[in-house]
Order: structure tokens, then C-alpha cells, then sequence
């Protein structure tokens, strides 16, 4: 199972739409959450979550009463969200300010716009490479884990059409943490084979002809292989 890096984990959820919350309809916000366990002490489960700030939330409201009168507890409830899921559950605050602190919407949009510019400059070397077949520039940006996943996806599309047989080692070592980009780098190795009209000897791993019987390399028989 592949495990994506901060990044890539902020950039999925950046693209989500915001759910909205189902007590009050209010957009929810952003929240990190923080390093403390909660509930049955397994962790909260994802580093982010959504939650509804609003004051007027009838749950909010209402959650002052009923936790008094239940639990002899002054606090309230806020309701929260797994992103990209229909989970709606309620985390209990004992004041307005509950949680306010782990609102993270204005750094995130910083860190938005900072990776719009990203992928927008990555997009455009890679729209240079093309024109150039400049193989080692896309090589470049697609081995570097800083860029964009959608650049280094583009990038992994775009050196399967002008990459040479000298990339397919270099691509076969690269392991990506995002699932996606790793298909589209054994997709970019198929690519280049078909290409060439070429594979590789199960055995040696040498580049052969795709209709070879007997491996240069090794020697190995690889009719059927």
C-alpha cells in the first residue's frame, strides 16, 4: 500500500470540495487536527479534518444543555468530517474557542497558491521539454519529490512519448509513495518498449528485441517469456 508523503496527503485534500456541515448547512472549515488521542485512544485517523465553527450550529447550541444535563459536564459539541467521506461525527469543546487553534484555511490557501505557481512553472518547462525532447529535464522533474504530483504525473506521461531506452533503469528504480504516479511510471517504461519494439529478459533484466528467443545478455532462452 502506497504511503503519500504530507504533501501529497495536503494536495488531495486541497482539491476536495468542502463538505457542508448537516446540522446548520454552514461550509466547514479546515482543521489540523492535534497531537492528542481521541475517542476509543486510537488516534483521530487522518492528520486533517473538516469541522463546523459556527456558533449558531444548532448542534453547538444545543450542545451546552445537553451535555449539562446528562453529564454534568459544562461543553458543548462540534461536528466534524473525514475528508472525502459522508462521516459526519461530534468532537466535544468546552468553549467558543474550542479548537480555533487548528484552523488552518489561511495557511492553506497560502500553501494553495504557492503550488498553483509550482504546477503552473513545472507545466511550463515540461511544454519546453516537449518541444525540445528534452528527456532529462522531464527526468529531472519527475524524480524529484518537492514537485507537484501533477507535474511529476505529466512529467511521467510525457518521457514515455520522447523518453529513450536509456530512461527505462532509471525509471524502473524510481518507487513513488502515490499510487497513481508509480502506475504512471511502469506505464512510461511500457511506453517506451512499445516504441522501440523492445522488452526486458526476465532473467538479466537486459534490454532485448521484443521478438528475440535467446537473451544477448545472458544467454537465457526468452521465447514465451
Amino acid at each position: 500500500m502506497a504511503i503519500e508523503s504530507k504533501s501529497e496527503y495536503m494536495e488531495r485534500v486541497l482539491a476536495l470540495k468542502k463538505p457542508s456541515c448537516p446540522h446548520c448547512g454552514q461550509e466547514m472549515k479546515m482543521w489540523e487536527v492535534p497531537p492528542i488521542s481521541f475517542s476509543d485512544g486510537l488516534g483521530w485517523g487522518e492528520p486533517i479534518l473538516f469541522m463546523c465553527f459556527n456558533d449558531e450550529c444548532p448542534l453547538y447550541v444545543q450542545g451546552w444543555k445537553d451535555l449539562e444535563e446528562n453529564y454534568a459536564q459544562r461543553a458543548s459539541m462540534r461536528c466534524f468530517n473525514y475528508p472525502g467521506t459522508e462521516q459526519f461525527e461530534c468532537m466535544p469543546v468546552f468553549s467558543s474557542m474550542g479548537g480555533t487553534g487548528q484552523i488552518i484555511d489561511d495557511e492553506v490557501m497560502a500553501q494553495e497558491e504557492m503550488l498553483k505557481q509550482q504546477t503552473k512553472k513545472g507545466f511550463s518547462i515540461l511544454a519546453d521539454c516537449y518541444v525540445n525532447k528534452d528527456g532529462v529535464t522531464v527526468m529531472r522533474l519527475l524524480s524529484d519529490a518537492c514537485e507537484p504530483v501533477r507535474v511529476r504525473l505529466k512529467a511521467a506521461e510525457m518521457i514515455g512519448d520522447i523518453g529513450e531506452l536509456e530512461a527505462v533503469e532509471p525509471l524502473r528504480c524510481m518507487k513513488a509513495a502515490n499510487q497513481k504516479l508509480q502506475e504512471a511510471i511502469d506505464g512510461a517504461v511500457n511506453k517506451i518498449h512499445e516504441r522501440y519494439f523492445t522488452r526486458e529478459c526476465p532473467f538479466c533484466a537486459e534490454i532485448i528485441k521484443r521478438r528475440a528467443k535467446i537473451c544477448k545478455s545472458c544467454g537465457k532462452e526468452v521465447a514465451g517469456e
